[in-house]
């Protein structure tokens, strides 16, 4: 850290020098703009530098498969809007993997292909991207998932189940994208400006949405059961029914306070959200003490089910934590 003091010339203006060697490792000189950033009370302080796609390279000569596939994937998330992917052969193989990564990833498309190499592009404009939008989303399919996975399996419609696994992909592709925006934000104050939204904001949007993932990853991990699953018993599907409707209640509580712009109503909800988990847990056990009663494989199946439910409860409380110091009053 290095200090400052502050001096006025003019009479009205007030001037601040800037450490030399900063300045020189970022390519500011006599008559260079830089550009200030008023946030909570502090001022960022950024070169400007020109707006336009952050391109990158990799070799990836000796990377395959689903190495490859997380490759492009990181690279994304990383903020770059051209991936050059080069080698001094691209195979078919690479060329699967790569396929297989943009097809997970929103807006972005292969541009162009040669015997050595592979660009890939996103398309969408960054600065159009809302971070409560895509968790909004992603709240809807999770919860939406988590609905039918439980359907499945009293009903025992495989067909549903499998609609389930089937969408978890619409989760992961949108938490990747709120990974991409939360990542812009930690590296420039410019995307913090054009979003409308904190940094600390955009941290709690990003940790609910890690919440939300895994309740899209147990949502399909009991649709998977329910393939397996026969009919289950009417006591039982009715305990996990209610067992159900009580995660969900924790989920969208504290989705909802998570989203309250009224600080006292958003304090009001995450308490009630963190309270109805601890209540879940005596249903829980209920619901364990009837599966003793049933074939051990069956129990075994419908027990890894209960604790799906349990955990997703869990997530939707982690949720409401984050809520609670959203709401709470800042240094």
């Amino acid at each position: 850290m290095e200090t400052r003091k502050v001096q006025v010339t003019g009479g009205s203006t007030y001037t601040v020098s800037l450490p030399k060697e900063w300045a020189t490792a970022n390519g500011v000189e006599a008559g260079s703009t830089v550009e200030f950033y008023p946030e909570d009370g502090a001022l960022l302080l950024t070169p400007r530098r020109e707006s336009g796609h952050q391109e990158g390279t990799m070799d990836v000569t000796d990377i395959t498969d689903e190495q490859l596939t997380r490759a492009v994937m990181t690279m994304y998330v990383s903020g770059f809007d051209l991936i050059r992917l080069t080698a001094d052969r691209v195979t078919t193989d690479q060329r699967r993997a790569i396929r297989d990564a943009t097809q997970n990833l929103v807006g972005v498309e292969v541009l162009s292909e040669t015997t050595d190499s592979v660009v890939i592009q996103d398309l969408l404009d960054s600065a159009e991207l809302s971070i409560v939008n895509a968790v909004s989303r992603m709240r809807l399919i999770a919860e939406s998932m988590l609905e039918d996975a439980v359907t499945a399996i009293v009903e025992n419609d495989d067909d549903i189940a499998h609609d389930v696994i089937q969408r978890d992909d619409d989760v992961d592709r949108l938490f990747l994208v709120v990974s991409r925006i939360f990542r812009a934000t930690l590296r420039s104050p410019t995307a913090t400006e054009s979003l409308g939204v904190t940094r600390e904001d955009c941290f709690d949007y990003h940790s609910s949405a890690r919440q939300l993932e895994r309740v899209a990853d147990h949502a399909v991990k009991m649709s998977k059961l329910a393939v397996k699953l026969d009919d289950v018993p009417d006591d039982v599907a009715d305990g996990l029914v209610a067992l159900y409707e009580d995660a969900d209640d924790v989920i969208r509580t504290s989705m909802d306070a998570l989203d309250a712009e009224d600080s006292d109503r958003a304090t009001k909800l995450g308490h009630s959200a963190r309270q109805a988990v601890r209540e879940i847990d005596e249903h829980t056990r209920t619901i364990d003490d009837r599966l003793r009663e049933l074939d051990p494989v069956e129990a075994q199946s419908l027990g890894l089910i209960v604790d799906s439910l349990s955990r997703c409860a869990d997530y939707g409380g982690n949720v409401a934590e984050t809520a609670l110091q959203k709401a709470a009053p800042r240094p």
